[in-house]
């Protein structure tokens, strides 16, 4: 294992993870594990240092804020602020590209760029219904400003954790809880000005393929289609709801007598209609068949164990639906840990991870998330990546590597100076960002940034602060960020709809990369 070149190898490696990255057909996870496994196999790293990133203090702070995400949105908390803020902006275009913008940078400042765009894509959606827009006016730009937005605060994103560790490693001091907001805000007022000046110009003008999910509605339509005389608030409420459930061909329920009103065996739903066919069956004793449609009532809780129990066929999702309540069960504990969790974060008091797990702990042990959808809210794909690629990172670092890249961009340059390197940085980060995953390319690029900066004898800060501002500007494609796939869909876009948009930002993002970042953080 030890016979083959540590820097031709690891370059080698580096290869074919970009390959299988950009082929889209071996699952993420996989390709990061066959990083971390090929680098032990080749002799660059020990079984310890090629396992090492699933350990790593900030995998487990990045884990932990997908629980604190989960539990502000299915609380109904995002729905909440989504509604104060967009329900006051009017249906003019311009106008609610901004609100929407700043939502949403708001909100992936505190919950990750995918968090926030999956709480208020629905929301969207529903707005842009209501302002007769049609949705891909409004969700590209949902997904941009929530990539800008990563970079008002610490938790925006993996890649603001990563950068910061990187440059307590490198010898300097890791970046503050909003000191990433010195650039953020400039990016976002300026994306902004740009989503709002060219969008209408570049944005498709076609019908998404989702639905909107309008609470009102839905409840008026429920009422009517079951006769119910409840209202809004007791069919679709804080604590409790009601869900419709499709006895499935087989299912075991078929040929029970239920009756209105009844309880379901374990006591916690009630039976508030049935129906078969178009008709709203009402006699006292009904024997079950393939086909008939329950509306049951009870805590959200109990519908989701219903909705997931077997031999039934669930309409709308129980969780989906109590998303848009706002204010939900919960909401005030996910509110309070929250701002426990910021506050230990800006003040420094515990490390990040520290701080983020007892936030995750806090709020499955208050009941604001249930430990199965603490879980569930986990992405493992993001978790394994970000693992099985550090030891990439180290493998560029104690090889040589990075320094080697370095060597070659500095004989490339001359003697062109720090901002030239940058420039070069920039530029590669960009490239790479829009073929693989943002956290990925950081991973690869913060070891030569390093070594740039150590070779030139400036400050690290600038390089690794201009890393993280061109790993946000994954605009150009589809499949560059999770956040640009979410409104895919639902915003009817097509491959090549992203880059005409997502050009200028990206040019935005790199001037301000190399001529405002080094402005702040001096080299």
């Amino acid at each position: 294992m030890g016979d083959v070149d540590p820097v031709v190898a690891t370059l080698s490696i580096l290869a074919v993870a970009v390959v299988a990255f950009m082929s889209n057909r071996v699952p993420l996870g996989i390709v990061a594990i066959g990083v971390s496994l090929a680098l032990y196999f080749t002799g660059v790293l020990t079984l310890d240092q090629a396992l090492a990133g699933f350990g790593d203090p900030t995998v487990l702070f990045i884990a932990a804020l997908f629980v604190v995400s989960e539990a502000l949105d299915s609380s109904g908390v995002t729905a909440w602020a989504g509604q104060q803020v967009i329900g006051r902006a009017g249906s003019g275009r311009a106008t609610l590209l901004i609100v929407i913008g700043l939502l949403a940078a708001a909100v992936s400042a505190v919950i990750s760029v995918n968090g926030a765009t999956a709480a208020l894509v629905p929301l969207v959606v529903v707005v842009a219904a209501r302002a007769g827009l049609a949705s891909s006016q409004l969700l590209m730009p949902l997904a941009f400003a929530a990539s800008a937005g990563s970079l008002l605060l610490l938790t925006g994103t993996p890649v603001n954790i990563i950068v910061s560790e990187f440059a307590a490693s490198a010898g300097e001091r890791p970046f503050g809880y909003a000191e990433f907001a010195l650039v953020g805000v400039p990016l976002v007022v300026g994306a902004l000005a740009i989503l709002v000046l060219l969008g209408p110009r570049l944005l498709p003008d076609r019908p998404g393929a989702l639905m909107p999910m309008d609470l009102a509605r839905h409840a008026r339509l429920l009422r009517e289609h079951y006769s119910l005389s409840l209202d809004t608030g007791l069919i679709l409420g804080a604590s409790s709801g009601v869900t419709e459930v499709i006895i499935a061909p087989r299912s075991p329920l078929i040929g029970q007598s239920v009756a209105l009103g009844m309880k379901t065996p374990d006591a916690d739903l009630v039976v508030l209609a049935v129906r078969r066919g178009d008709d709203l069956l009402k006699i006292p004793d009904l024997t079950l068949q393939a086909g008939d449609v329950l509306l049951l009532q009870g805590t959200w809780d109990a519908l989701s164990r219903q909705a997931r129990a077997p031999g039934v066929l669930v309409v709308d999702q129980p969780d989906h639906l109590r998303r848009s309540v706002p204010l939900g069960q919960g909401a005030r504990r996910a509110l309070t840990i929250l701002a426990a969790m910021v506050l230990l974060l800006a003040s420094g008091l515990v490390p990040p991870a520290v701080a983020a797990l007892l936030a995750a702990g806090g709020l499955v042990v208050s009941g604001a998330v249930t430990p199965t959808r603490a879980f569930r809210s986990i992405s493992w794909t993001t978790i394994v990546l970000i693992a099985g690629m550090i030891p990439l990172s180290t493998a560029f670092a104690t090889t040589g590597t990075a320094d080697l890249v370095a060597a070659w961009v500095l004989a490339i340059l001359g003697g062109a100076g720090p901002h030239a390197a940058l420039l070069v940085l920039v530029l590669l980060t960009a490239v790479l960002g829009q073929l693989i995953s943002n956290a990925a390319t950081v991973l690869v690029m913060a070891p030569i940034a390093i070594a740039l900066a150590g070779a030139l004898e400036v400050s690290v800060l600038p390089f690794l602060m201009a890393l993280t501002v061109a790993g946000a500007a994954a605009f150009l494609t589809p499949i560059a960020t999770p956040a640009n796939l979410m409104v895919m869909e639902p915003g009817g876009y097509r491959f090549g709809d992203y880059w005409k948009l997502g050009l200028p930002l990206v040019l935005f993002f790199v001037a301000m990369a190399v001529l405002y970042v080094p402005l702040v953080w001096r080299f």
